[in-house]
């Protein structure tokens, strides 16, 4: 029952946080307030060719360095810095937002065709599974995420979001269901360029993480939208699909549907599915998923969560 909105300047003219925190407040309804998050595209145009990576940390002291350690093994940490975060009555901060500005070596990845990104991949799911007080949450280029446990209009003031601009927002309000609401659960989830917002219940996590972890990728988050983020980047990123075919191969049509296609589309279609079954989404949803040139919307088969 969540909330979910997003909004592109086709143009990249940037707007600040003020009308989007508007927006998903007057969705309070759709959520319980143990959630509530933002992305910015376009946020940190001094710092746009570094990967902007965010940090939860649960102690700075007992876990900061072992994520600097870690970070400096695979490239540079251009710049630093405490995310800026402002009292609200109803926040307790149990995390310090960290945000590292970080340009990878990709040297030390010489056989792959994406070696930044495939560097900072690597690093999202290691400090993820192996660093305990620390949790990257983001780790995109020239954008900013914003999330905590709380109402919309309280998150959005806790980070003032209406102090950043951005060509592309997205927002989301949590109403958990089968997992607990914490800073990290809430949404939009996050890897490389890839953000990713979502209602509903996706009831084929299990097969799908499975798929995932195929590829490498580590679901740390208790929560079935991080699957979403991750099958994204392996589809179109790895895999070279179009965004359109990637949400064919996660929603796709029906058998019966395919049948009656002209032969030239069921052909195609056939072949996503039998390839990518194991990608397939099952369970009632709504998604909209956003990268630096776009965003795309798109629900469950017979759209029982529009």
């Amino acid at each position: 029952m969540c909330g979910i909105i997003g909004v592109i300047d086709r143009s990249r003219e940037c707007m600040d946080g003020t009308a989007i925190r508007s927006a998903l407040s007057m969705m309070d309804e759709r959520g319980s307030g143990e959630g509530a998050g933002y992305v910015a595209y376009g946020a940190f145009p001094e710092f746009a060719e570094y990967y902007a990576i965010h940090v939860f940390f649960d102690t700075i002291h007992e876990t900061k360095a072992a994520v600097d350690q870690e970070l400096s093994k695979w490239g540079t940490i251009v710049h630093e810095e405490e995310i800026p975060t402002y009292e609200q009555q109803n926040i307790r901060k149990v995390h310090t937002p960290w945000r590292y500005f970080f340009k990878p070596d990709a040297r030390r990845m010489p056989r792959s065709t994406t070696p930044e990104d495939d560097i900072v991949m690597h690093l999202v799911m290691k400090v993820n599974t192996s660093i305990p007080g620390a949790l990257i949450y983001a780790s995109g280029k020239n954008l900013a995420i914003f999330k905590a446990s709380g109402w919309p209009e309280e998150v959005a003031d806790f980070y003032r979001i209406q102090d950043y601009k951005g060509y592309i927002w997205l927002g989301h309000n949590r109403y958990p269901t089968n997992t607990p609401g914490w800073w990290g659960g809430a949404h939009p989830f996050n890897l490389l360029h890839w953000s990713v917002v979502h209602n509903g219940e996706i009831t084929s996590y299990g097969t799908n993480r499975r798929y995932i972890e195929s590829y490498g990728y580590r679901c740390s988050m208790f929560t079935d939208t991080e699957v979403v983020a991750y099958l994204f980047d392996l589809l179109v990123r790895r895999h070279h699909l179009a965004p359109e075919l990637a949400v064919k191969a996660l929603a796709p049509p029906f058998w019966d549907e395919i049948d009656r296609m002209p032969a030239p589309d069921a052909l195609l279609n056939r072949a996503i599915r039998l390839t990518y079954g194991p990608a397939l989404m099952n369970g009632p949803f709504a998604i909209v998923v956003a990268r630096p040139d776009s965003i795309v919307g798109f629900t469950d088969r017979i759209k029982l969560r529009p």
